[in-house]
This record gives C-alpha cells, sequence and structure tokens, in this order.
C-alpha cells in the first residue's frame, strides 16, 4: 500500500472513531431517526416525511439486528465516503501530497462530524452533492460521455433520498448555459443521462402523485412553521461557521475556479455556486440546505494552495493552513456535540447562545440545542409505556397512540413488548392496523398545563388513569404524559378511521 493510500485510510478510520465517540452515552437517538428506522417495517416508494432511500438503508440495520452501532454505522460511512471522493477529486486535480492532507483535514474537522452523527438523509444528500459535482469535474477534465450517466444515477439517488438535491440542478443549468460549456446540452448523453435518471426516480414520482402530491403539504407546512423563523443573518452566519477551518481554502477555491489559469475549464462551478446560493437564500432555506454545495470547493482550494504555497516566504504558511481546521475543532469539540451532560450545558449557556446553538426552530432560545433536547428521554418513555402495556387486559386489543412520530417511532424501536405505537403525524397517518378490534387506549400526550385528555376522553372508557410522565427536565418531550384507558364504550376503530380520513383529506386539500 501506497504512502498516499496509507494516510487515506488513516482518515477514514479516524472519522469513523469520532463519529462514535463524540455522543456521551446518556443521549438516545434523536427524534427523526426512530421515525427513519421505523420506516424498515413499512417499505414503499415514497413516505409523508421523506422519499424512499433512507428506509431501504433501514430495512439493512433491520437485517443487522437494529443496533446502535449500526444506526451510527451509516452516516458515518456517507461522511466517509463524502471525505474519500474530495480527495479523489484533488488527485484527478493533480493535487499533491500536501493538497490532499489539507482537504483531507477540512473536511473532516467540519460541521460534517455534526452532521454524520445523526441517522437522517442530511449525510447521504452531502455525499450525492459532492459526488456529482466530482463526476462534473471528470466529465470537464476528459469529456468522456459516461461521466453523464453516472451523474444522473447519482441525481436520482439523492432525488430518492432528499428533494434539496433539485437546488444543485437549479444553480448549474444557468451557470452551464452561460459558460463557455453550454456545448453539454448539444450532447445527445446529456439527454440519456435526465431520461435514465427520470426513470430511476419515476416511481417516487408516481407514488406522489398517487398520493396527492404530500410533498407540496410538506413544504407549505415547512414554510409556515420553520422557514418562516429563518433569518438571513443567521444563515449566513452559520455557513461561516459550518467549514470554519477550512473557509480560507473555500474562499480559495472559488476565487481559483475564476481566475486560476489551470482551472479555466472549470470557471462555471463559480457561477453554480453562486446561483445556488441566491436560490437558497431566495427560498428561506434552512441553512444546512447547503452544506453538500462546499466540499468540493475544498478540492480546488487545497490544489491551488498547494501550488501557491510551494513558492519563497509562502512555503511558511503551509503549517498554517494544516493547524486551522485542528485548531478550530477544539471550540467545535466543546460544543457542537452532545459530549457534555445535559447538566453541565445548562451551567454554562452563554458560550452556547453566543454560538446560536440555543436557537429552536421555533425562533427561540431554548436551555439546550434542539437536537440534543430531542435525544433525551425517549428510553423513559418506551420504558413507561412497556410497564402500563404489560398490565392491561386483551393487550392484542390495545392501540398506542402517540401524538408525535418522535414518540410513536421511539416506544416502537425500545419497546420490548412488541408494542407497534401509531400517531396521526407524519407517516405513521398511514401504518394503523385496523384489522385489530380495539379495547384499550394508551394515549401518549404532549406537555401541555390545560391538558384535559382525561376529561374528555374517560366517558367513553369504563377506566381511565394517568400512567406516568417524561420526568427528565431536559428532554424536549418533558411532561408528555401517558393516559391509560381500558374497555371501550364505543366503536374506536370506527373513531380512529374518521380521524384518519380528516388528516389525509386536510392534508390533500391543504
Amino acid at each position: 500500500m501506497t504512502r498516499k493510500n496509507l494516510i487515506l485510510v488513516g482518515f477514514i478510520i479516524l472519522k469513523f472513531i469520532l463519529q462514535y465517540v463524540l455522543i456521551s452515552p446518556e443521549y438516545d437517538l434523536q427524534r427523526d431517526e426512530y421515525l427513519h428506522l421505523d420506516q424498515a417495517n413499512h417499505l414503499a416508494w415514497g413516505y409523508l416525511s421523506v422519499p424512499p432511500l433512507t428506509s431501504w438503508f433501514s430495512y439493512l440495520i433491520l437485517l443487522l439486528g437494529n443496533s446502535i452501532f449500526w444506526v451510527k454505522f451509516f452516516p458515518a460511512l456517507f461522511g466517509a465516503l463524502t471525505l474519500l471522493i474530495v480527495w479523489k477529486a484533488i488527485e484527478l486535480l493533480k493535487g499533491n501530497l500536501y493538497a490532499l492532507i489539507l482537504g483531507a483535514l477540512c473536511v473532516l474537522f467540519s460541521c460534517l462530524l455534526r452532521l454524520n452523527m445523526l441517522y437522517q438523509p442530511n449525510s447521504f444528500d452531502v455525499l450525492c452533492w459532492t459526488a456529482f459535482y466530482y463526476f462534473l469535474i471528470q466529465y470537464l477534465t476528459s469529456e468522456n460521455k459516461k461521466w453523464f450517466y453516472w451523474a444522473g444515477i447519482i441525481f436520482a439517488l439523492g432525488f430518492l433520498n432528499k428533494y434539496n438535491i433539485v437546488f444543485l440542478l437549479l444553480g448549474l443549468i444557468p451557470a452551464i448555459l452561460i459558460s463557455k460549456q453550454r456545448k453539454i446540452l448539444a450532447k445527445k448523453e446529456f439527454y440519456f443521462a435526465l431520461i435514465l435518471g427520470l426513470i430511476l426516480i419515476l416511481p417516487n414520482l408516481y407514488w406522489q402523485y398517487s398520493n396527492h402530491f404530500p410533498i407540496v403539504h410538506h413544504m407549505k407546512e415547512l414554510a409556515e412553521t420553520q422557514l418562516v423563523n429563518v433569518d438571513l443573518g443567521d444563515f449566513v452566519k452559520d455557513q461561516i461557521l459550518f467549514f470554519i477551518g477550512g473557509l480560507l481554502v473555500i474562499l480559495t477555491g472559488l476565487f481559483a475556479v475564476l481566475l486560476y489559469k489551470p482551472f479555466q475549464k472549470y470557471r462555471l462551478f463559480f457561477t453554480a455556486f453562486v446561483f445556488t446560493m441566491l436560490i437558497f437564500i431566495y427560498f428561506k432555506a434552512k441553512s444546512y440546505y447547503v452544506i453538500g454545495l462546499y466540499p468540493i470547493y475544498i478540492a480546488f482550494g487545497s490544489v491551488f494552495l498547494s501550488q501557491i504555497l510551494n513558492q519563497g516566504w509562502k512555503r511558511y504558511l503551509k503549517p498554517v493552513f494544516i493547524a486551522l481546521p485542528l485548531l478550530f475543532f477544539i471550540p467545535m469539540y466543546e460544543m457542537a456535540f452532545p459530549n457534555k451532560s445535559p447538566e453541565y450545558i445548562v451551567a454554562h449557556p452563554e458560550k452556547y447562545k453566543k454560538m446560536g446553538m440555543l436557537r429552536w426552530e421555533d425562533g427561540k432560545d431554548h436551555h439546550l440545542p434542539q437536537d440534543f433536547a430531542d435525544m433525551l428521554g425517549w428510553k423513559e418513555l418506551a420504558r413507561k409505556t412497556d410497564s402500563l402495556y404489560a398490565l392491561m387486559p386483551n393487550q392484542k386489543e390495545t392501540i398506542v397512540l402517540c401524538d408525535n412520530y418522535g414518540q410513536a417511532g421511539a416506544i416502537n424501536f425500545y419497546s420490548k413488548k412488541g408494542i407497534k405505537a401509531v400517531s396521526f403525524n407524519a407517516d405513521y397517518l398511514n401504518w394503523f392496523d385496523l384489522s385489530i378490534p380495539y379495547k384499550n387506549l394508551i394515549r401518549v400526550k404532549e406537555y401541555d398545563e390545560n391538558n384535559e385528555e382525561l376529561k374528555e376522553t374517560s366517558p367513553y372508557f369504563e377506566t381511565a388513569t394517568i400512567g406516568g410522565q417524561i420526568t427528565n427536565q431536559y428532554a424536549r418531550e418533558y411532561g408528555a404524559t401517558i393516559f391509560v384507558f381500558t374497555n371501550a364504550k364505543i366503536d374506536i376503530n370506527k373513531r380512529l378511521e374518521q380521524e384518519i380520513n380528516e388528516e389525509k383529506s386536510a392534508i390533500i386539500h391543504d
């Protein structure tokens, strides 16, 4: 094995190690992870929340035993592959060993460490953006038309993972049109690749059509509840922080594709960056949607710097650029990962607030970062629900109904009693089993000081009681209450079916 390959393997091994050690054992999985893992039990070509690709990885995790190790393995793998592609892009651009090490450090010690700690579509999304741009570089370098097809395949996979990759095309197409590379649009292979990509995503498009395009409802709800709170200043600040250790390398990469003569054929990458960023800003996208845009520019910047730092006094700057990602990782290690206890974070709010980490999607500051609060209380909820379920008469005729997908998914993941909790929220709306004649109800409700669930629901059952609450004060679900109702006096299934139809109708007509 060559020296370069040994160093590459070392970076990849370090990547996996970091992804496992940067999370304290006192944290559970994050809310979204439970939903994605539960999709393995309901395979389909589409979901209300995300495209289908994540469910395929979830099914593989299920086959491997559904352990936390494998849940963490796949986002770490996608992050390692992103690093690998940047490495290969640097080699393609004729970067030396210094360029390879610089690029690898900028990718490794970046926001990808935080992104890759969660089992969500975001890690694979960044991988697809990076791979697509790499295939474009391959084509511009060799003009081998096979790279059109590779780009079409990776775009399709990206689309089946997260619709966010559409923004890549929206920014790239006008960049091609105004560049000398517009001749690409005259190649028949370009259109064959588009057709190939369309064929691959067609099953999901048909699913969207058959289900009245729930993505439209999802985007409208997202815009009304979360994107409306996106602040341009915070958006820009996040872009700086995402790759803060490699920021100079990225800026240098943008300069290089615009003005560095050996990179003249890649000039469209500059305008593609500008167009894509403007589109994200126009649509008030969440700041992390943009992360996939940056890694490829680390490759350009690393190669350019390796050339200009070889002469005169500039050689002394080489260690500086190597050191920056490592130095900026120190404060990142202290704040960006759930490696500190909730008690510690609550006791030191000033530095977390200064970095904007206590600001949630509702636009308000809270005690913990949102992702961290979303990783607490779930085992407690599942354990208490299991205990109550075990005491129920006719357990098979007992339905566990939750307020949100996080509650339902966590109970299903941790349950030792084989509970299949459901909710009228997100994909669980389609996962009710109404073939069972339900007689009992375990109802999990989010905390509300004016909650009247017991008063409103108890008349329909012979017995009603409060079975427990989430007591972890740092959990986002703190105070969530478990109500227990037995021996229904009404037809529960009929009421459930009515509610399901109303929710689906709301999605269709919203």
